[in-house]
């Protein structure tokens, strides 16, 4: 659907950027991981997109667990598991909503946002506890800021 395409960009840049910094992935392969991880996402999404309900917990996340979706795309440029787990965070959310992306290095992280469409957002969604308020709720420590850059 056209109307996820920025949101579903940005993600995949962020996560490309990732393996691109590291410099142990060609621009062959990023190439073909970006199309996977997108046809992927889309996949994903496409009966999950509410613009009108932007806040609906859709997140990527590695927890000393890899996230399917991130593994299987990087199968298809023949990165194994703990290749994997050598070139991303240990601790990595992003957060793939309508009108925004964004993500958290580590549990303590700041939250950063990656894309913020012009539009506004309903109404009815200001005000909400998103999943990620719900997450810094129970929160003890302050926040790290983390700079990350995606070119």
């Amino acid at each position: 659907r056209a109307d996820m395409v920025p949101e579903i960009a940005a993600a995949v840049g962020f996560v490309s950027g990732l393996l691109r910094t590291r410099g142990c992935v060609s621009e062959q392969q990023l190439q073909v991981f970006s199309g996977a991880l997108r046809e992927a996402l889309t996949e994903r999404y496409k009966h999950h997109w509410f613009p009108e309900k932007p806040f609906q917990g859709r997140c990527i996340r590695i927890n000393h667990k890899m996230d399917p979706i991130i593994s299987k795309a990087a199968s298809q440029i023949g990165l194994s598991l703990p290749q994997l787990y050598q070139l991303l965070p240990s601790e990595l959310t992003l957060w793939v909503d309508p009108y925004e992306v964004s993500y958290r290095i580590g549990e303590d992280g700041s939250i950063c946002v990656l894309y913020e469409a012009a539009a506004a957002k309903p109404p009815s969604s200001y005000g909400m506890l998103t999943c990620k308020n719900q997450m810094m709720l129970g929160r003890t420590s302050p926040s790290k800021n983390y700079i990350m850059t995606v070119s």
